[in-house]
């Protein structure tokens, strides 16, 4: 029971938190509208005043929400709005805070996802693949991510992932190839398996040859070979990136390095990749058997040392077993094959 003084305090908040709400997605909304790349700095320099003023989550939701309304429409997004979005993301992800790019990334694969397994007959899919394509492109995520997408599409093989994967890698091919040649090699030879043993399945032939050609050109390194494909762009806002970013370079070292598996599945394991990311849920690891097969083996240690790790707040078995080897060891070999053990 809730009395009505009570209530009514938290009814006010809420209006109150309504209206806030409303005001900051005004404001969000009227910045991304103007976003054009003469006036990139400028708004990144309003939203990054935004981010110190509003509380973090408000601001990433906000932000995801238009970015995403903006972005994934049933026709294809022009190719230069899709990149001046994504180059804003990018330029708030290095300067603001990785859990910006982090929060945008996580709802964009999501999405992907939801799509993947829906029939949507528009360019919906081809327009979220962008969007990761140029979070890759602007140092956001992990070539690894791109990786996973692309095997996921190579083993499922229908004419739509074809159409997908032939997407993909016109955006972000020879980046791949620069980053990871040997994983795009064995991709494509993949690829290769897939379409000998589909070849009956697919009626449209001259759409794998196409794709399969792409492939090859990739991996011989052959620009011409691919039509429409202009770097240009992406390297013109690349340098415009790197004139905005604050803490010099093109913050390669702020990428994330997360899987496709991780990101699906962070509600239920955690964000591991957002440094003190808060998360409620059960124990990641509730598997009884497991927790009794890794009790550590502590071995004949005296009674003062294990009262020492209490004092020291060694809760856990592993914690007191690492505990007692670091202070029972003659020297560091000895500790070094103890840890070990």
């Amino acid at each position: 029971y809730v009395p009505p003084q009570v209530r009514k305090v938290q009814e006010t908040l809420d209006d109150k938190k309504r209206e806030q709400l409303g005001r900051l997605k005004k404001m969000v909304n009227g910045l991304i509208n103007r976003l054009s790349e003469p006036n990139l700095s400028s708004i990144s320099g309003q939203m990054e005043e935004l981010y110190m003023a509003n509380s973090r989550k408000d601001m990433n939701e906000t932000l995801t929400d238009i970015l995403m309304n903006a972005c994934v429409t049933a026709v294809a997004m022009p190719a230069r709005l899709m990149m001046e979005h994504v180059l804003l993301v990018s330029i708030l992800h290095h300067n603001v805070g990785i859990e910006v790019g982090a929060h945008f990334l996580e709802a964009v694969v999501k999405k992907f996802d939801e799509l993947c397994k829906s029939d949507a007959e528009g360019k919906e899919c081809e327009n979220v693949l962008a969007l990761i394509a140029h979070l890759y492109n602007f140092h956001v995520v992990h070539s690894l991510l791109i990786f996973d997408i692309l095997k996921k599409l190579v083993s499922i093989f229908t004419e739509k992932e074809i159409e997908l994967i032939l997407f993909l890698l016109k955006n972000v091919g020879f980046s791949l190839r620069k980053d990871d040649a040997l994983a795009l090699k064995e991709l494509i030879t993949e690829a290769q398996r897939k379409a000998n043993t589909a070849e009956k399945k697919l009626q449209d032939q001259t759409r794998v040859r196409f794709m399969l050609e792409t492939m090859l050109a990739l991996r011989n390194n052959d620009m011409r070979k691919i039509p429409g494909y202009d770097p240009e762009p992406v390297e013109k806002l690349r340098k415009l990136q790197r004139t905005l970013v604050r803490s010099g370079g093109s913050g390669k070292e702020t990428q994330l390095r997360v899987s496709l598996e991780s990101l699906l599945s962070a509600d239920q394991a955690g964000r591991w990749w957002i440094v003190g990311s808060s998360w409620s849920g059960a124990p990641m690891i509730n598997d009884t058997n497991s927790k009794t097969q890794q009790k550590p083996h502590i071995g004949k240690v005296s009674s003062k040392i294990l009262e020492l790790a209490r004092k020291q707040r060694m809760n856990t078995d592993i914690r007191r077993s690492i505990f007692c080897v670091l202070m029972t060891s003659e020297d560091f070999l000895d500790a070094f094959e103890k840890l070990l053990k």
